[in-house]
């Protein structure tokens, strides 16, 4: 089933501003990324991270007064992902699944499985900033033409992310469950 929703909200017109509020929306949803990645249960913290990554392009197209497709923007998601290479999925994949071996996995994949979360939420987001700023729709999108620029927004992004996971009030799990 195709998911399309008309954008109603104006854009700003003020481009700081409009900027302003991007910026908060991918704050907001890189912390919903820290929290989901901090889901103990192995492939559900990464199917809430990308429901987050998807809820975050929802909510930055109707910032921008674009018509969102639920079904195209987790196509690109996945394709920006795949893009930084199969060793990125792989070690997501595989810092998940960590989660599995009783107490050091679970300790492992608690601590980075969150960091790496936000930070591929951040680089999503300003990615997407960027190609809506110059008057892109999810239409024209071209992950490929992306993923260079995606790459440096993600490495970026992990010392920002981590930074933000340790501050109090940050979500914390230990290895017997959320704290």
């Amino acid at each position: 089933m195709v998911s399309e929703t008309t954008q109603v909200k104006e854009v700003a017109p003020d481009p700081e501003t409009r900027l302003m509020q991007a910026d908060a929306i991918i704050h907001r949803n890189v912390l919903w990324a820290l929290g989901a990645g901090v889901v103990p249960i192995p492939i559900a913290d990464v199917l809430a991270v990308s429901a987050v990554q998807v809820k975050q392009l929802k909510e930055l197209s109707a910032l921008y007064g674009i018509t969102f497709r639920e079904d195209l923007a987790k196509k690109l998601v996945g394709s920006l992902l795949v893009g930084i290479g199969g060793v990125g999925v792989g070690a997501a994949l595989g810092m998940s699944l960590a989660k599995l071996i009783p107490v050091v996995g679970t300790a492992l994949g608690i601590v980075s499985v969150p960091v790496a979360s936000g930070a591929f939420t951040h680089a999503i987001g300003r990615v997407f900033v960027m190609h809506f700023e110059s008057g892109g729709t999810f239409l024209d999108f071209d992950p490929h033409r992306m993923r260079d620029h995606f790459r440096r927004e993600f490495e970026g992004a992990k010392d920002k992310v981590a930074e933000l996971r340790n501050r109090p009030g940050a979500p914390t799990v230990s290895p017997q469950g959320p704290a």
